[in-house]
């Protein structure tokens, strides 16, 4: 009972989060010194991805790209699967889910996945590291391209909000990009040091996502979010977002069994292809809406994030079993 616990134990940088939306909706930043907020969100933001561009090695790209099949299986998923059945999700509109939710959810499956956890998965259960770093940075890198073009596409399609695509990959260039850049490129001179003080600068990226999320929630509580989201859309994120979490997980296990990849190379391409990146997600949101819709964007994210580390923390923990009793029995 205990071990399971520990299994489905909430992040402990969830749980700050969810304090800091309180915080911000019970205190929320206005006038100016929200607008003193703004700025440093966006230096902060510009630090998080100058670090991202500065942990990256080279070496750990060259190691993992010969795997293209691999590669090509984990981007079908993130960027073609997860979009397909994020547009799917329109028959609950308006009847089950609210169009500003459903939103949300478009968001969701247009980001790219997550990095630290899926490398960090895949090497609990056994998986193919090497290629996990490699594709989950891949994933990372391209989604500040992808990611836009593809939320303006469903956006679009749906008559919503409409989107300046190419206003928000010029706004991504230079406020994520060019800092990614510079910071790989600083890599040989400041390489040693971010690889010594990886702690620090963990504390920088939860520090600048948790300013995100303050800035985002102060603006949306002054625009009225807790008049539009209430107990039962927070019931209704949870549980579309186990529907499509069990859908994505389902086909990338299956499929790549169908497409005869070994057992480390499945686990890979399930934990990178089925998780969605909260890091890149909410400095993204940041970026390319208004603050006062950031808020309710990110619900689902939030959500999706928490639900996708209990469920993959399990299944790591069964390929593990697996892996063990396999190699007793050889």
């Amino acid at each position: 009972m205990t071990n399971w616990w520990q299994k489905l134990r909430l992040d402990p940088f969830l749980v700050i989060m969810i304090t800091v939306v309180i915080l911000a909706s019970l205190f929320p930043a206005t006038g100016s010194v929200a607008t003193g907020f703004r700025y440093l969100t966006t230096a902060a933001i510009a630090l998080l991805f100058f670090f991202h561009g500065a942990k990256l090695s080279r070496e750990a790209i060259v190691t993992g790209m010969g795997h293209w099949r691999l590669h090509l299986m984990v981007f079908s998923s993130t960027f073609i699967l997860f979009p397909l059945l994020g547009l799917g999700l329109q028959f609950l509109v308006p009847e089950w889910m609210s169009p500003a939710i459903y939103m949300g959810f478009l968001y969701l499956c247009a980001l790219p996945a997550t990095v630290q956890s899926a490398i960090a998965f895949t090497s609990v259960a056994g998986g193919n590291v090497a290629a996990a770093i490699c594709s989950a940075s891949a994933s990372s890198i391209l989604g500040v391209f992808l990611s836009p073009v593809i939320i303006g596409f469903m956006m679009e399609t749906q008559g919503a909000h409409e989107l300046d695509t190419l206003g928000a990959i010029r706004s991504i260039l230079l406020q994520l990009m060019l800092p990614f850049v510079v910071g790989h490129l600083s890599r040989p001179l400041i390489g040693k040091w971010v690889d010594r003080n990886k702690k620090i600068i963990n504390k920088t990226d939860r520090t600048s996502i948790l300013l995100v999320v303050y800035v985002a929630f102060s603006e949306a509580v002054a625009e009225g979010i807790w008049q539009k989201i209430d107990a039962m859309s927070i019931l209704q994120i949870a549980v579309v977002s186990c529907g499509l979490l069990a859908i994505v997980l389902v086909i990338n296990v299956y499929g790549s069994r169908a497409l005869g990849f070994n057992k480390a190379d499945e686990i890979t391409i399930v934990f990178c292809g089925s998780k969605k990146s909260l890091a890149n997600g909410v400095p993204m949101a940041n970026v390319m809406f208004p603050p006062a819709v950031v808020g309710i964007l990110v619900l689902p994210l939030m959500l999706f994030h928490q639900i996708q580390l209990m469920v993959c923390a399990v299944m790591a923990a069964r390929y593990a079993r697996q892996g063990k009793e396999h190699s007793q029995e050889s």
